[in-house]
């Protein structure tokens, strides 16, 4: 009963010092998310107008000869894949990636990955990453998102790959994230989204100088910085989000394992008493 009792002393300290190690990352991760979050709502309208307005510019002008909104020559798609550092976020990189998989299903592609989780998870099943750069989304900056779209565009030109698709995770709220993959290249894959959304295309209305190609050849790696860097942000919130809320639920079964654990120590010590005082009583009544 002893050696008993002790084992279940020692499981409490262990559970007590899980528990200060997840309320510590719970309140880490509130303190972070409160930045991230605005960060993300701050980036969001600029992430969807730029997405919209390229959207309607390649539904509403056919006469570009530019590489970026010709039809895709390679059916090889180029996924930037946006994940975590770490793990402790519940179902937050897992999610990700079962939305990747599906995506990509049947599809012969490469990857960027941004985020340890990602180059791990693409490590692991051997596909092909064409950087591993930006290792860390902690690190990801303004500057690395135009370095991340110039590389993009500059093997998209290339014929590496004819599509260009960003899987990252939206930020709904404090309790939701939502996994998410759209197009980006080549534009008529945006223009085919506006007429399957029934929206009628806006034709000749834009005209540009020196010319078009010109013109759209130096917006789209701009396009591209900008909805990655959005995507980055998005991300971050997300992440810090799921992982206070695992956090917190850690520590809540915590408290509760420790209450039972306590519960159960104070009935064997109560009994183990109870036993020593009828071995004592029956002693004495032998004597």
């Amino acid at each position: 009963m002893a050696a008993n009792m002790k084992a279940v002393k020692l499981r409490i300290k262990s559970v007590q010092s899980t528990m200060q190690i997840t309320k510590a990352m719970e309140l880490v991760a509130s303190s972070k998310l409160r930045k991230a979050k605005e960060r993300a709502e701050t980036c969001r309208p600029y992430f969807e107008t730029l997405h919209e307005t390229l959207r309607e510019i390649a539904a509403g002008n056919t006469d570009f000869s530019s590489v970026y909104a010709k039809e895709a020559v390679s059916e090889k798609y180029c996924y930037i894949v946006i994940a975590g550092d770490r793990g402790l976020a519940g179902g937050y990189n897992a999610n990700l990636f079962k939305c990747l998989e599906a995506a990509s299903a049947g599809k012969e592609y490469v990857v960027l990955p941004i985020g340890k989780k990602a180059v791990e998870y693409f490590h692991r099943r051997g596909i092909e990453c064409i950087t591993e750069q930006f290792a860390e989304i902690a690190d990801v900056s303004v500057a690395d998102c135009f370095e991340m779209a110039n590389l993009l565009c500059e093997e998209f030109k290339r014929g590496s790959f004819g599509h260009i698709e960003l899987c990252y995770t939206k930020f709904v709220s404090m309790l939701s994230q939502q996994p998410d993959v759209f197009s980006m290249l080549p534009l008529t894959d945006l223009a085919e989204e506006e007429n399957a959304e029934g929206k009628k295309p806006v034709r000749n209305l834009i005209l540009y100088e020196p010319d078009s190609m010109e013109v759209f050849d130096a917006i789209v790696p701009e396009y591209l910085a900008g909805i990655v860097y959005g995507g980055v942000c998005e991300a971050l919130a997300s992440e810090l989000a799921a992982r206070r809320t695992a956090m917190e639920a850690a520590t809540g079964n915590a408290e509760e394992m420790i209450e039972k654990l306590n519960l159960y120590y104070n009935r064997a010590r109560q009994a183990s008493i109870t036993q020593e005082i009828t071995e004592i009583v029956g002693g004495a009544e032998g004597l």
